[in-house]
């Protein structure tokens, strides 16, 4: 056996807690996978109405410049 095979062969206790957590995930249902999956963050101003609507994509790429924080990335490049 060369050092590849007894590297691939070790079991090591990282590697079962990998597995054991990709066992645990394998048996949640869909519907909790899903609610897992996706995180919610808070963006400041965006969150802050239900819904906005314009009328023109340049309307709303200057609303963007005018009230979102850079950081969101919405600016013009």
């Amino acid at each position: 056996m060369n050092s590849v095979d007894s590297v691939n062969s070790q079991d090591t206790t990282e590697t079962r807690a990998w597995r054991a957590e990709f066992e645990a995930a394998a048996n949640r249902s869909l519907e909790t996978r899903l609610n897992y999956a996706f995180i919610k963050t808070y963006k400041p101003v965006l969150d802050d109405e239900p819904y906005r609507s314009f009328a023109s994509t340049a309307e709303y790429r200057e609303w963007c410049e005018e009230y979102l924080p850079e950081w969101l990335g919405f600016g013009r490049v």
